[in-house]
């Protein structure tokens, strides 16, 4: 993960959120992630607490067990 930050009005103030996710998983099963990573946000209680304020993004990487 890494935060982004800005200052604004002599305070530091985070803007931006980079998360990656970083999976051991088999090749057969990337649908399956694909589809969740897709909607987890939705059922995410802190990406819906502050999304609003700080531009918040995710993606995967995936490697073998």
């Amino acid at each position: 993960m890494r935060g982004e930050v800005e200052k604004q009005g002599g305070v530091m103030v985070v803007r931006r959120i980079r998360v990656v996710y970083e999976l051991k998983a088999e090749e057969r099963h990337r649908e399956t992630v694909e589809r969740v990573h897709d909607f987890h946000k939705e059922k995410c209680p802190v990406y819906l607490s502050i999304h609003e304020a700080i531009d918040i993004t995710t993606k995967f990487e995936m490697e073998a067990p």
